[in-house]
């Protein structure tokens, strides 16, 4: 081979060389991309999980009537939010407008918030924070198209250029009132504040609300924790977490929507006629002590709640804060006490003390008794100079009342008219409640060991209703014992509480004897003879067994004395039908006291007639049930 051939091959050798590693290396790095694809589908990637959680709002329980029908309830509120940054200037008109269809929201007070904050603040601003969810759910669809619409633009945030759109978001709830002044004060109403969390949330301040605030917000907040997606969204997967939203509690009555809006009718219509301050009444199950129905003329909207309201005294529960003279309506309950110690004989007769000739109608004048210095006269003429025990009580005798009180010791009057429930809280589900006040044992027991005997001033007013002071709900419950042979029962108004599907009853208070059932039978009798025969016979109602006492008194003005302008009427008792057993009561603040209906005073002209057309509206809507001959039991 010579020279020239033999480097030849020496450099084609030399090629081949370089090729082979030049292939050899890239076998190599082919081996090592397919071994790094390899592992990377054969092993787990360890990316970092990027997670996201979502809060659902919880509300505030339902208070609900025993018809069920939604008395007090919430509502989600949403808030709108802008970034005023991010409007497009040219777009603005575009944005108000359609957020004004959108929302309901009138465009004037939109561009007013849009303009002030483009001039004095730009930045996030919040349109609205009472959205509801009908309009929230519309707006949602807004914002996307508005994002197709490029009203919002991108700025320039810690570098990075974002863009801040229309944003609808739970801000909280709101209280609603379907039925607006029904039950009004009686379910009360509630005050907005905030959490911590910038959540509108509401407590209540009075009534229902107030007293059972604990339950009815005894919420909580759903929660959704889990994996997001490249939109932003949760992904449900096994390592998701769901806590599920919990309402607060429904608190259920025992007072039927209908019946209590027709007898809040009646109220109305007596209001007006009897030119009254105020009419209030109830109805009471006699046996159970459950509320069917607890009234007033003087309502109010809860969500709109104006200054008259205040100025007019509407907001307070009177039925159970309004402290008043009783009047007559005491006097059953003084002479049970009298009856029950054994202290009336049968067949007893007492004097009337009315002197001088008869009137055209037989009458003589009206009696005068004095103790000490106190001149105490009757409110009603008779035909008779000798009472018998049937007769005080159904015409309303003061002197004949008066002088059955004088047989009780100081202490047993005392414990006696304790034991209705007089001085004390009624024990009735709902905040605030008076106790009104009798007087002390000493004062009861005063000259009570004097020789000669001297009758006790204290005992004897105290007996017709004049110089103590009860609430409507006291006396309520004082006449269910009538009613219920001698037993007396705790005014309830709701029948259950509702949380999680479970319900939880009250802590049943048991009724308490208090009189004999004999006594509690005689007096039931007089009330009853006091409907046919007496001041209460426009309360009659055929095949139901009625019974109750009349009641009027001037009301205390203080140091002036009692004023001869302004009275307080009542009447107090029972009806009774085929199964059912209600005590039902009656009060009328400041009817007409003068001019053309000045008889309007007198609680038979005013309290009664209203207790007649409850009895009636019980029966006419099936809640009482005639029974014939019921009235047969008098003889």
């Amino acid at each position: 081979m010579d020279h020239k051939n033999s480097s030849n091959f020496t450099s084609m050798q030399t090629k081949t060389k370089k090729l082979g590693i030049i292939i050899g290396l890239l076998v190599f790095i082919i081996f090592l991309l397919l071994n790094s694809v390899s592992n990377t589908i054969n092993q787990d990637r360890k990316l970092p999980a990027v997670y996201s959680s979502k809060k659902e709002l919880s509300v505030r329980g339902d208070i609900k009537s025993s018809d069920n029908f939604k008395i007090s309830t919430s509502k989600k509120i949403y808030k709108a939010t802008i970034d005023t940054r991010c409007l497009d200037s040219n777009k603005k008109d575009l944005f108000i407008t359609l957020f004004s269809i959108y929302s309901g929201i009138k465009k004037d007070i939109i561009s007013k918030k849009i303009n002030h904050s483009l001039q004095k603040n730009k930045g996030r601003l919040v349109l609205s924070y009472n959205i509801n969810s009908r309009d929230a759910k519309n707006l949602k669809l807004l914002s996307y198209k508005l994002r197709q619409l490029h009203v919002f633009k991108a700025i320039l945030i810690h570098g990075s250029k974002i863009i801040i759109g229309l944003d609808i978001s739970e801000s909280g709830e709101k209280r609603i009132f379907p039925y607006e002044n029904t039950l009004t004060p009686v379910i009360g109403y509630l005050k907005k504040f905030e959490t911590k969390k910038s959540k509108t949330k509401v407590k209540g301040i009075k009534g229902l609300e107030s007293q059972y605030n604990k339950q009815l917000d005894s919420s909580k907040d759903g929660i959704l924790k889990g994996e997001r997606d490249v939109l932003s969204r949760i992904s449900f997967n096994k390592n998701s977490k769901i806590n599920r939203r919990i309402d607060g509690a429904t608190v259920n009555l025992n007072i039927p929507l209908k019946l209590q809006k027709n007898i809040e009718i009646i109220l109305d219509h007596y209001k007006e006629k009897l030119g009254a301050k105020e009419v209030m009444a109830s109805v009471m199950d006699s046996t159970t002590g459950k509320i069917l129905t607890l009234a007033t003329s003087n309502r109010y909207n809860p969500e709109r709640i104006k200054q008259s309201d205040v100025d007019n005294g509407y907001l307070p529960v009177n039925t159970i804060e309004y402290q008043f003279e009783p009047g007559s309506v005491i006097k059953p309950i003084a002479i049970s006490l009298v009856m029950d110690h054994g202290r009336i004989k049968d067949g007893e007769i007492f004097k009337a003390h009315n002197k001088g000739p008869r009137n055209k109608k037989g009458e003589y004048k009206k009696g005068v008794y004095k103790i000490g210095r106190w001149p105490i006269r009757d409110d009603h003429q008779f035909k008779k100079k000798w009472l018998t025990l049937d007769d005080i009580l159904i015409y309303s005798s003061n002197i004949g009342t008066l002088k059955l009180a004088q047989r009780l010791s100081g202490l047993e009057f005392y414990n006696g008219f304790k034991k209705f429930g007089l001085s004390k809280k009624t024990g009735i589900d709902l905040p605030f409640e008076r106790t009104g006040v009798i007087h002390s044992i000493a004062q009861y027991k005063a000259y009570e060991n004097r020789i000669p005997k001297r009758d006790n001033i204290f005992k004897a007013t105290d007996s017709y209703g004049q110089g103590i002071t009860t609430t409507f709900m006291q006396l309520l419950k004082a006449y269910s014992t009538f009613n219920n042979e001698g037993k007396i029962v705790t005014p309830q108004i709701v029948n259950n509480i509702q949380e999680e599907g479970k319900k939880q009853y009250p802590i049943k208070k048991e009724s308490i004897q208090i009189i004999k059932k004999s006594t509690a039978k005689e007096i039931k009798r007089l009330l009853i003879k006091t409907v046919q025969e007496g001041t209460g016979t426009a309360a009659k109602i055929d095949n139901i067994e009625v019974g109750g006492k009349t009641g009027t008194a001037n009301i205390s003005e203080g140091k002036k004395g009692y004023s001869r302008k302004k009275y307080i009427t009542s009447f107090f008792g029972f009806a009774n039908g085929k199964k059912q057993k209600y005590t039902i009561g009656v009060t009328v603040r400041e009817p007409i006291s003068r001019g053309k209906y000045w008889y309007y005073y007198y609680a038979s002209n005013s309290a009664v007639p209203v207790f007649k057309e409850i009895v009636s509206s019980l029966i006419s809507l099936n809640y009482l049930k005639p029974k014939i001959g019921t009235i047969s039991q008098l003889n």
